[in-house]
């Protein structure tokens, strides 16, 4: 396992540098030739993160309420996770897709690096630069960047869901927009729900 657990390490970070070096070739090799061991490591990142969220989220350090923040944070991921690959599984095999659902679960599971990035960022820097954020030169010139970066992430995820399906489910550009048309419609829904249950402000998807 120890050995498993090891290449699904070098794998994860060879194909994140891949994501943004070569990623069109990255996902090739992914769908064809990936380990499910790599998206051990980026487990162990997402509680990294579901951690330091915990404690963003929660005024004082009480262990217990943490310990449940934590809790409801890692289910409601990997729960968003199975639905959002059951989803886009079922509509791409109607779009007559043939590739496998190992393939896509895995594929899917590296569109969670940029994700990952935005959401860590963006816990980070409401730490070191709490709202309100004023309206002087500095202020606006950290909005700018801010909205720069998340604007660059937000393609890099589209790119990304974009190699999922065409690599993953072997999908023209056509059958890809439809899946993500009527997967994008439910997951408001679902994101709606998660909003209002108090979990996502913003869905972790």
């Amino acid at each position: 396992m120890k050995g498993h657990t090891l290449r699904g390490c070098i794998g994860f970070a060879r194909t994140t540098i891949g994501l943004v070096t070569r990623p069109y070739e990255t996902y090739r090799r992914i769908v064809n030739h990936g380990s499910l061991w790599e998206l051990v490591p980026l487990s162990v990142l997402l509680a990294c993160y579901f951690a330091i969220a915990s404690l963003v989220k929660t005024a004082a350090f009480r262990p217990f309420v943490l310990t449940k923040q934590f809790i409801i944070l890692a289910i409601s991921v990997c729960v968003t996770y199975g639905v959002t690959v059951s989803l886009l599984w079922c509509v791409a095999k109607i779009m007559k897709g043939k590739g496998t659902f190992r393939s896509l679960a895995l594929a899917w599971g590296y569109t969670l690096v940029p994700t990952l990035l935005w959401f860590l960022i963006t816990s980070l820097l409401y730490v070191l630069f709490p709202p309100p954020r004023t309206g002087r030169p500095l202020g606006i010139l950290f909005s700018a960047l801010y909205l720069s970066f998340s604007t660059v992430l937000f393609f890099w995820k589209a790119m990304l869901t974009y190699l999922t399906l065409r690599f993953g489910m072997r999908l023209d550009l056509f059958r890809i927009i439809a899946v993500c048309g009527i997967v994008g419609s439910v997951m408001v829904f679902y994101s709606l729900g998660m909003y209002h249950l108090g979990i996502f402000k913003i869905p972790f998807i």
